[in-house]
């Protein structure tokens, strides 16, 4: 699996754009009361929602998000298959059509839709299609699980304007699909960086992942 993937300054015009277009998408939708969102948003701004993303090995993409404020879950599992009851063996296979995926749940008065998928493009590379560097097959696939046709838009609409933004020196390749069956994956998977944080893969991959996370997303973590 790769780290992001670009250069420093790539990098941070990449941020830079993401977080900017989620500044003004965030503050246009509130100041909109009357556009076609408005029952969406009643609807989504609950207690709690969910978003399920498959950004490459779910132990990544698990540790990443549950460093955001507002994250309240993160949950490793597996979506978007034909198979009943996978199992992480058969998953890895490529055989089953499921993508390592996570449910995060959130704190939609804390953290946004937008800015879980301002997140989402920066943990990972949405270019490669069906891998994460070294992790290959379409397990590892980029792929946004929407769970309401407001979760889709968001989504459809930030590739749009990533692609054209020329954001990435590719076109992104990340699927949007409707959220399906969710199997929760074994135990073991579950909080796998901080049960296991002196394992190799974990000092060599998941580690300097975590970091440049943290650093982009500095003022919106925990305990901070």
């Amino acid at each position: 699996m790769m780290e992001f993937g670009h250069s420093s300054s790539y990098s941070s015009r990449l941020i830079f754009f993401l977080l900017f277009t989620v500044s003004f998408s965030c503050a246009q939708s509130k100041s909109d009361s009357t556009s076609d969102h408005a029952d969406e948003y009643r609807t989504v701004n609950a207690i709690t929602d969910t978003a399920t993303f498959a950004a490459g090995c779910f132990w990544c993409v698990e540790e990443q998000f549950k460093q955001l404020n507002g994250v309240t879950a993160v949950i490793s599992g597996y979506t978007g298959g034909h198979v009943r009851n996978p199992t992480y063996r058969q998953v890895t296979t490529g055989r089953t059509g499921h993508a390592e995926a996570c449910n995060i749940v959130y704190n939609p008065d804390e953290i946004s839709y937008d800015e879980l998928l301002a997140a989402f493009f920066v943990a990972h590379d949405p270019t490669q299609l069906n891998r994460q560097g070294a992790d290959v097959g379409t397990q590892y696939r980029s792929a946004i699980f929407f769970h309401n046709e407001h979760q889709k838009k968001l989504a459809d609409y930030y590739i749009k304007q990533l692609n054209d933004e020329g954001a990435y020196e590719k076109k992104i390749v990340t699927e949007v699909s409707p959220y399906g069956k969710f199997y929760v994956a074994e135990d073991y998977h579950q909080d796998y960086y901080v049960n296991n944080m002196n394992e190799a893969y974990c000092q060599m991959v998941i580690k300097p992942k975590l970091e440049k996370f943290r650093k982009v997303f500095k003022g919106k973590l925990k305990n901070e």
